[in-house]
C-alpha cells in the first residue's frame, strides 16, 4: 500500500515540542524489563542493546533529520519488534511507537488508520502463529489500535491548525497587498491634483509677476498654503483617513477649474446626505476628475452636478474639451475599483468632450456606514 507521505519535519518542526521526544522516549525502557527479571545471558544482552540502539537511530532520526523517510523508519520498528518478541515481549513497545508516528507521517485519516490496523494485525498474528503470552498479545496488537487511533485526532487536529495558519498567512499578505494598492491610489489622487494645482497657481503668478504684482504675491502665497495642506493630506492618506468632504471638494474643485480659466457650473443639490464611505469615494472621483480636466481636457467650461435620483447617488462631470482618448489611466482605475467596490458603476464618455457619470446606490447605505465604523 502506498502512503502518501510529507516531509516529517513538517510535523514536528512547526510546533516547539521542547523535551517531548525525550519524555515519550522513556517508555522504551520497558524493552529492558524482561531480561533483567529473565537474568538474560550475555548473548541476550547484546542483542537487546543492538536492536535498541537501532530502535533510537529510528526514533531520533524522525526528529533530528533534515529530510527523514518517516515509511521506511515506521517499517523499521515494525521489523523491530517482529524480531526480538519472540524471546522479549518488551518489544511490543516498538509496534506501539510505529503506530504512534503513522496519523503524523501520513495525510490522510483513512491512510492512517489502515497503516494503524496493519501493524496491529502483523503484531496479532504473530503472537498467535507463535503462541505467545495473551498478555503479549493485548500488548502488540491492542495498545497500538489504542495510542495510534487517539494520535490521530491529535494529527488532524495539527493539520487543521498548519491550514489555519497557512490561511492567516495569506489573509494577512492579502491585506497588505490590498493596503499598499490604498495607499498608492491615494497618493496618486492627493499628489496628482495638489500637484497641478500648485503648478497651475506658479505659472499664473509667473505671468503676473509683472503686470499685477499684487495678485502674483497673493497666489503665490496660495501656493505655499497648498503646499502645507498636501503635505497633511499625505499623512493623512497614510494612515487611511483622508477625505475633507464632498461639499469642500466640490468648492476646491470650483475654484481649481476658475483658476485655470474655465467657465464652471456646480448642481450640487444640498438635499443630499451621504453616507461617509459614499462620499468619501465621491469626492476622490471629484478630485481626480477635475485634475483630468485641468490636465488634459484643453475645455472651456465644465459642469459639475450630484443628484440623488432612483434609489441611488449620481455624479456627473461634463467638459467641453477635446475628448477621445478611450485609455484609462491610474488615477480613473483607482476611481472605478472604489465605485465598485461599493456596488457602483462609473460610465465615461469621451465622444463629445468627456463626461464622466458615477452612479451609487442608496441601498448600501448602512453597510457602508457601518463598515465605515
Amino acid at each position: 500500500m502506498a502512503l502518501a507521505l510529507k516531509p516529517f519535519k513538517s510535523v514536528i518542526r512547526d510546533r516547539e515540542y521542547g523535551w517531548g521526544p525525550f519524555v515519550w522516549f522513556v517508555y522504551s525502557g520497558f524493552f529492558f524489563i524482561q531480561p533483567v527479571l529473565d537474568h538474560a545471558s550475555l548473548r541476550t544482552w547484546l542483542l537487546d542493546i543492538l536492536g535498541f540502539v537501532v530502535f533510537c537511530v529510528l526514533y531520533f532520526g524522525l526528529f533530528w533529520l533534515e529530510r527523514p523517510r518517516p515509511l521506511l523508519h515506521i517499517i523499521g520498528m515494525v521489523l523491530l519488534g517482529m524480531l526480538f518478541i519472540p524471546h522479549n515481549g518488551g518489544a511490543c513497545g516498538f509496534f506501539i511507537f510505529a503506530a504512534a508516528f503513522v496519523p503524523f507521517s501520513v495525510t490522510r485519516q483513512s491512510i492512517a488508520i489502515a497503516g494503524i490496523i496493519s501493524i496491529s494485525a502483523i503484531a496479532a498474528l504473530e503472537c498467535r502463529l507463535l503462541h505467545l503470552d495473551p498478555w503479549i498479545l493485548i500488548w502488540a496488537a491492542g495498545f497500538p489500535l489504542t495510542v495510534g487511533g487517539g494520535n490521530v485526532f491529535f494529527a488532524e487536529r495539527n493539520r487543521m491548525n498548519r491550514k489555519l495558519e497557512r490561511a492567516n498567512e495569506e489573509i494577512e499578505h492579502l491585506a497588505k497587498v490590498a493596503e499598499r494598492e490604498r495607499i498608492a491610489r491615494d497618493l496618486h489622487d492627493v499628489l496628482g491634483h495638489t500637484l497641478s494645482v500648485i503648478a497651475l497657481k506658479s505659472e499664473l503668478a509667473s505671468k503676473l509677476m509683472n503686470r499685477d504684482p499684487q495678485r502674483a504675491g497673493s497666489e503665490i502665497r496660495e501656493v505655499e498654503q497648498i503646499s502645507r495642506q498636501a503635505l497633511s493630506d499625505v499623512r493623512d492618506a497614510i494612515r487611511g483617513y483622508r477625505a475633507k468632504g464632498l461639499a469642500a471638494e466640490l468648492a476646491q474643485a470650483k475654484t481649481t477649474l476658475e483658476t485655470a480659466g474655465l467657465a464652471v457650473q456646480c448642481d450640487a443639490a444640498s438635499t443630499v446626505q451621504l453616507p461617509p464611505m459614499q462620499e468619501s469615494v465621491l469626492a476622490l472621483a471629484v478630485r481626480e476628475a477635475v485634475t483630468n480636466v485641468v490636465r488634459h481636457a484643453q475645455a472651456r467650461s465644465c459642469r459639475l452636478r450630484l443628484e440623488q435620483q432612483n434609489g441611488s447617488f449620481r455624479l456627473e462631470i461634463q467638459d467641453d474639451g477635446r475628448g477621445g482618448s478611450s485609455l484609462e489611466g491610474n488615477g480613473l482605475r483607482g476611481m472605478r475599483e472604489r465605485v465598485q467596490m461599493l456596488g457602483g458603476t462609473l460610465e465615461r464618455n469621451s465622444h463629445a468632450g468627456t463626461t464622466l457619470t458615477i452612479t451609487l446606490p442608496v441601498k448600501d447605505m448602512p453597510k457602508a456606514e457601518n463598515e465605515q465604523s
